[in-house]
């Protein structure tokens, strides 16, 4: 299942909200990513169908192993990108909104050449 672009922001933010808070509800995803509740339920049951994510009986949401690589190579190309772009001179905020747009658009080649050409500089 190819995810879409929201899909891949709901999962990085499950990651996020993982890390910060250590067990994520809906609600959470809805206040982080500033969405509606039921925004994050249709998403969660659509993420849940692809085999992305489980709930458990406290309705808690889990990366399953799948949905985790995919949250973790979203997640390390939205560091890595805002990274960059602060260090050319781009305002913090404006790279952070041009990374979130990025990193589901580039190519797995172009970043990986992009990774290569900084770890060299």
């Amino acid at each position: 299942m190819k995810l879409h672009t929201a899909g891949e922001d709901y999962l990085e933010a499950v990651l996020i909200l993982q890390k910060k808070l250590g067990m994520v509800r809906s609600v959470d995803v809805a206040r982080y990513m500033e969405v509606s509740k039921p925004s994050v339920c249709y998403a969660v049951g659509t993420l849940r169908e692809g085999g992305f994510l489980t709930t458990d009986e406290n309705h808690y949401l889990h990366l399953t192993d799948l949905g985790q690589d995919v949250a973790e190579k979203i997640y390390e190309r939205h560091c890595f990108l805002t990274k960059q772009l602060i260090s050319i001179g781009v305002d913090p905020e404006t790279a952070e909104a041009d990374a979130c747009r990025i990193e589901h658009d580039i190519s797995a080649e172009t970043y990986e050449r992009l990774k290569e050409l900084v770890t060299k500089e």
